[in-house]
């Protein structure tokens, strides 16, 4: 349990991702059941439509998602330093609210940028996992 209570911030970004998700599958179910979208069909490609936004931002949370677990994990295996590992986690998480927030606004070059940010607080993990000691 001793390594549990090192990594319990790390820990809670992971829950508060999971919700995130959660929210995220809700609101594109919601905004899909109130237009009367038939379930399981694709969202018509359409950057205007904010059932097609929220989505692709389900989605493209699902991908990133994956990554982030092993780069997660690989920082926990390899004993790298829990502050470093939250600071990341966090980061990536925060990151994908944002991304979420701008893809339902259609606020295009701001998500892109929230996006790479994502992207940089994965790449610190994979970093911070390979530097332990």
């Amino acid at each position: 349990m001793e390594i549990i209570a090192a990594y319990v911030s790390t820990i809670h970004a992971l829950g508060v991702l999971g919700a995130v998700m959660l929210c995220q599958l809700l609101l594109a179910d919601i905004i899909g059941m109130r237009r009367g979208h038939v379930p399981g069909a694709l969202a018509p490609a359409d950057h205007d439509d904010l059932l097609f936004r929220a989505s692709r931002s389900a989605a493209n949370t699902n991908v990133s998602m994956a990554i982030f677990i092993v780069a997660v994990g690989f920082c926990v295996a390899s004993g790298a330093s829990p502050t470093a590992t939250a600071y990341a986690a966090w980061g990536f998480v925060g990151a994908r609210v944002l991304y979420a927030v701008c893809y339902y606004a259609n606020l295009k070059l701001p998500r892109s940028a929230v996006f790479a940010f994502s992207l940089v607080a994965i790449a610190a993990l994979l970093i911070i996992g390979f530097t332990a000691h």
